[in-house]
């Protein structure tokens, strides 16, 4: 079972990069801009091109990516079931290795989800 705090590592990764946004603002605000516009809701809605985020998240194995994608999946009221499917195609696409992200997805998702 998956021992991370998708929570905490949200606030972690946030706290993390704060001196890193002050020496390199520009870069950052780059970073940021290139998300808002990958992600705005066009052809591709934005729910879909969020499971598509953290399916890569979760090939990719980046517990970080899990957490912030988990969390905005739930804000666009992605249902479980959409979710479920999503992690079926990981577990296809990327065998035993996305299974174990799978499940670390399943956790946040669990812990994430609005009261």
């Amino acid at each position: 079972m998956s021992t991370f705090d998708h929570v905490g590592l949200i606030k972690d990764i946030n706290t993390n990069l704060a001196p890193l946004r002050k020496a390199q603002p520009e870069a950052l605000q780059a970073f940021g801009q290139l998300a808002t516009a990958a992600m705005k809701e066009g052809t591709i809605s934005a729910k879909n091109k969020e499971l598509i985020a953290l399916a890569i998240g979760i090939t990719q194995p980046c517990s970080g990516c899990i957490g912030f994608h988990v969390k905005a999946l739930h804000k666009l009221q992605c249902s479980r079931t959409e979710l479920d499917e999503m992690l079926a195609v990981c577990v296809y696409m990327g065998g035993g290795p996305a299974l174990m992200y799978t499940a670390e997805a399943i956790k946040a998702w669990d812990e994430m989800a609005p009261q």
